[in-house]
């Protein structure tokens, strides 16, 4: 029972002791002979003072046993309900805690019981449950998987912008860097797509969708080519999503253009060079053999004049062709991409190669298994190809063998065959003459693809075996698999979709009015120096997570140490773990809090004591030039508006209550993400009490005992 409610049942107490008899005893009177009242009134002055010390103990006495029963009863079924609503909406596996009255502990025990049996027979329907959807999560684990490792960028974004879906690729292309792809939050689920993609751009696209559509085409696709933070070219194709109501969103696949861009403005000047230097070449050339054809009976003296200008026009022409076959060459080398594959296919890929294009025998030996490597496969390939050509038209091998082995972080892979030794001057030659094999050419040398391997070559000669064998040591790697089974930890895989999002209403600038449900937070917590912002104690660490659309996004969050410049106490290096050399080459809060407040802009922060983080915040705006003005929930405070019968209300309590697990305590992080998921457990247990929007909740927070606290 509350101090003021205790108050006033005392008062109305005394009322009932005092007040009711002095007044019976009053109309009494009234009524009695003038003689027998002035008796009355003698008597009762004599008793007045008994009277009184009766009354006051009677008082003291309602007292106790009303402060008695409320410990008893009510206080202990207000408890109950408390944890009931806990049970039903948050943590079926939290009990009550029998206490107060016999009778009340019993109900308890009845209650906790009722229960046991409720949460075993929810268990046997989420597993039942579990077992019917098992076979939509796999199909919905296959498209992460898929999404996530295509080479292309995917985003997919509702009709206002909100990107709904992403994998890694477009991410890459559209963060400013790697860092930023990390921590700044520029692409992520419920974030606009147009803070990274021009927003005209995107509306002349729909435009052309749109009248696209009312021309009933059958194939719809808009494209355009931005630069975004990356500074890269990207060409992106948008094609829409269509629903009952019409547009409702758009599919946009991302390509970085920036290299073949580049390299066809350098083939382009490369064909005009030739084409302009050699016409004047060219020119010389066909005047000089004209006027020898036309005279020829010319004396000798200018013959040989007219022939010297011929050779030194061909003499030109010829080099300047040879520097655009070298610069082709590079232009060649540029384009290559080196991709993880798996040993035994290269060695299979080749040896399909040499049989099919020189009709040579060619057999493949594994002498390390799973063994994967880091090539240019075609260029590797037409290598092995080439090298069994030569041996074959100089040598008159009839088969080969290719060898492949493990030797650390690198792979060696022998062409193997019987025969005669090679010459050290046939070897230089080989490795230094433009690939030719079955046909097929190119302007580049053995030496020129090992080169771009970062590898090494030779030719040695096993005299034991009577046999030899080129060794090409090439770049083992150990790329990651992709699993296309259901994931055992949840949140393994990142969150990288959410088709919900299609369902949203449009976002609207009376936040207070929004349902909690409907909106985007980030919860924070920092770890600072001490507890004093005002005596000079400094940020040492931001952490925080996001939450889209009722779901906490693991792999959506900030996570940076900072430099106080200035030494932390002891207190606080024990509580963190985080050691001064630690904090050492950070950067300091005015570089760390621009990219925060680029992370939370669009969303509503959560933190709990917020008032303590928030301090530390607004006492660095200025130093830094942001200001953080969004709206702001306490789960310190709204856990007393939901339980407020609860005497703890610590992060750790409140965990424990609704059944969080807490892992990786007092570092920001970590803080950030329980009480995350300590947040998301909330909202259900706030709408028992008839809370459900976050005007609502700001104003119940503001009704509690603990918002009166100051940092």
């Amino acid at each position: 029972m509350s101090r003021g409610r205790f108050l006033l049942v005392l008062a109305l107490c005394y009322g009932a002791v005092i007040g009711l008899p002095g007044l019976l005893g009053w109309l009494v009177w009234r009524r009695l002979p003038a003689e027998l009242q002035e008796a009355a009134s003698a008597a009762l002055a004599n008793q007045a003072v008994l009277f009184v010390m009766i009354a006051v103990g009677v008082l003291f006495a309602l007292a106790i046993l009303l402060e008695l029963l409320s410990n008893l009863y009510l206080i202990p079924i207000r408890r109950l309900r408390e944890d009931l609503q806990v049970m039903l909406e948050a943590n079926p596996a939290h009990r009550a805690t029998p206490e107060g009255a016999a009778d009340v502990r019993t109900l308890v025990e009845s209650v906790n019981h009722f229960a046991e049996h409720h949460y075993a027979l929810l268990k046997q329907v989420e597993a039942r449950v579990a077992e019917a959807k098992r076979a939509v999560e796999e199909e919905k684990n296959r498209l992460a998987a898929v999404i996530s490792e295509l080479a292309q960028g995917v985003l997919v974004c509702n009709i206002e912008g909100q990107i709904l879906l992403y994998n890694n690729r477009a991410r890459q292309l559209l963060s400013a860097n790697a860092a930023a792809s990390a921590s700044s939050g520029l692409v992520g689920l419920g974030r606009s797509v147009f803070g990274v993609i021009d927003r005209p751009l995107i509306l002349h696209a729909l435009d052309t969708i749109h009248s696209l559509l009312s021309q009933k085409r059958p194939h719809i696709v808009a494209r355009f080519v931005t630069t975004p933070p990356s500074g890269q070219l990207v060409r992106a194709m948008v094609v829409p999503v269509l629903s009952n109501e019409g547009l409702s969103g758009f599919v946009m696949t991302l390509e970085d253009v920036t290299r073949t861009v580049e390299l066809g403005s350098r083939r382009d000047a490369l064909l005009q060079s030739v084409t302009e230097g050699s016409r004047a070449a060219l020119a010389s050339i066909r005047a000089a053999v004209e006027t020898l054809q036309s005279f020829p009976d010319m004396p000798p003296e200018q013959q040989g004049r007219f022939i010297a200008v011929i050779s030194q026009e061909a003499s030109r022409l010829s080099e300047r062709i040879e520097e655009a076959i070298q610069e082709f060459s590079d232009a060649m080398k540029a384009q290559w991409v080196m991709e993880d594959m798996l040993g035994e296919d290269l060695l299979a890929a080749a040896c399909r190669r040499i049989e099919a294009r020189l009709g040579l025998a060619a057999k493949a030996e594994i002498l390390a298994s799973d063994l994967w490597v880091r090539v240019d496969s075609f260029a590797l390939v037409q290598v092995l190809a080439y090298l069994a050509a030569r041996l074959k038209e100089d040598f008159d091998v009839r088969e080969v063998r290719l060898r492949l082995g493990s030797e650390g972080r690198l792979a060696h892979l022998d062409l193997v065959w019987r025969g005669a030794p090679l010459s050290a001057e046939t070897v230089f030659a080989w490795e230094s003459e433009p690939l030719t094999a079955g046909g097929e050419d190119l302007p580049l040398t053995v030496k020129d693809v090992i080169e771009r391997h970062d590898g090494e070559i030779w030719y040695q000669r096993d005299r034991p075996a009577q046999e030899s064998y080129f060794r090409l040591l090439i770049p083992a790697s150990a790329p990651e698999t992709i699993s296309f089974q259901v994931p055992v930890l949840p949140g393994s895989r990142p969150e990288y979709y959410d088709f919900d999002l299609f369902r949203q209403q449009p976002s609207s600038p009376a936040l207070d009015e929004r349902r909690l449900t409907e909106l985007k937070y980030t919860v924070f917590d920092t770890e600072t120096t001490g507890l004093e912002p005002s005596a000079g104690d400094e940020i040492i660490s931001i952490g925080a997570v996001r939450i889209v659309n009722g779901r906490l996004l693991l792999h959506e969050v900030f996570d940076q140490l900072v430099d106080p410049h200035r030494p932390m106490s002891p207190e606080s290096i024990k509580v963190t773990g985080i050691d001064p050399s630690m904090l050492r080459g950070q950067p300091p809060i005015e570089a760390v809090l621009p990219a925060f407040h680029r992370f939370c802009e669009d969303s509503v922060l959560v933190a709990h004591n917020a008032a303590f983080d928030l301090r530390f915040l607004q006492m660095k705006e200025a130093q830094a030039g942001v200001k953080f003005d969004q709206p702001v929930l306490d789960t310190l405070l709204l856990s007393a508006v939901i339980q407020p019968n609860q005497e703890d209300h610590k992060l750790e309590a409140i965990a424990a209550r609704l059944g969080v697990p807490v892992v990786g305590r007092h570092t920001a992080l970590g803080d950030a993400i329980v009480t995350a998921e300590v947040f998301l457990k909330m909202i259900p247990l706030l709408a028992e009490r008839g809370i459900h929007t976050l005007g609502q909740a700001r104003e119940a927070s503001q009704q509690t005992y603990y918002a009166r606290l100051r940092y």
